[in-house]
């Protein structure tokens, strides 16, 4: 039997019943209030075969926005809004986790009418995504006592998605966005006790881990990483040591799994000696997922040579609700750009 279709043991609290995962893709589909809707909860439910769905990003308090309409789980009606779609998963079989996120200098007044928040005082060249009028501004550094409450407000996002039906969460760590800002040098200038030293640069991530599993427990948490950077931000010699002390300490840490935040896993780089997969396989001993152009053929080889456990799909599975089953059937799928033209709930 095609090992990717076998069930999948995690720990003793989850049991996937495939190896797939859908990878956590930003819809901007959220109505007022940044709520979620009904046709979110379609749209999930259509993919509820999957081994385990990856909520889009989910916002944790509203400074950490920086897309137009993408969901929160921060208030009442957040919540309220996500039991809709985490019932409508649950009714087709399916699991799901939320990402939990939080943009740091990625976010604009405009969303929020607040400061903008970072590591440091480093502005992302460019303009919003979809709000190309609206230049990045410099964010200002975090103070230590709001690092802080940062981290207690994930693990208030992580209970918030408890309640609102998740069967666990996933702390998007991954991507440029405030976690990983704090990751790599050309983000993190800092010099106090989050700052300076591969220890002091992987404080904040590993205070929101343990956070989120103290609130929920670790056999419930996903972390997603990018230790490569190449997405709204650079990369630094010097950041494959906090990676190397990251995943060191993470592996004192129970977690569900590591999901990488490659988009295409062809890329190599210099300071991780090739691909960031290789390099979280040869540094985390638990569970981990691939990510980045995958197909049903290639994942499979992928995880035959052990490199990595199951493999997250992203465009593939929006333009085919039906992936699952037309993978086991060897039927053709839709291409993601003529799904593009149609409705995709």
């Amino acid at each position: 039997m095609n090992t990717l279709f076998q069930a999948y043991r995690l720990n003793d609290t989850l049991t996937l019943a495939n190896r797939f995962m859908m990878a956590p893709l930003t819809r901007c589909m959220a109505g007022p209030g940044l709520v979620p809707t009904e046709q979110m909860a379609a749209y999930y439910a259509r993919r509820a075969d999957i081994g385990l769905i990856i909520s889009e990003a989910t916002i944790i308090r509203p400074d950490g926005q920086g897309y137009p309409n993408t969901p929160g789980i921060y208030s009442p009606e957040q919540i309220a809004g996500w039991k809709n779609v985490t019932r409508a998963v649950h009714a087709k079989g399916g699991k799901i986790f939320a990402q939990l996120w939080h943009v740091g200098r990625l976010s604009h007044p405009f969303f929020h009418h607040g400061e903008v928040l970072a590591p440091s005082a480093v502005a992302h060249k460019g303009t919003v995504p979809r709000m190309r009028e609206l230049e990045y501004q410099v964010p200002r550094s975090l103070r230590v006592a709001e690092i802080g409450q940062l981290a207690e407000d994930y693990a208030q996002a992580a209970a918030n998605a408890i309640e609102a039906g998740f069967d666990g969460v996933e702390i998007h760590g991954a991507n440029g966005y405030l976690i990983d800002q704090f990751l790599h040098h050309t983000t993190n200038l800092r010099t106090d006790s989050y700052g300076g030293s591969p220890e002091k640069m992987s404080r904040f991530a590993l205070d929101v881990v343990d956070a989120v599993n103290a609130r929920i427990g670790s056999d419930r948490v996903g972390l997603r990483l990018s230790p490569g950077a190449y997405v709204h931000l650079e990369g630094d010699q010097r950041d494959r040591a906090v990676f190397d002390y990251l995943l060191a300490e993470l592996n004192q840490r129970a977690l569900a799994y590591v999901h990488l935040g490659i988009f295409d896993d062809s890329l190599t780089f210099d300071y991780l000696d090739g691909r960031a997969s290789d390099y979280l396989r040869a540094h985390y001993d638990g569970h981990l997922v691939g990510v980045g152009n995958y197909n049903a053929d290639t994942a499979l080889d992928a995880i035959k040579a052990n490199r990595f456990d199951l493999v997250a799909i992203g465009r593939p599975l929006i333009a085919n609700p039906d992936y699952l089953a037309k993978v086991q059937k060897g039927e053709a799928l839709t291409p993601y750009a003529d799904a593009m033209l149609a409705e995709l709930v």
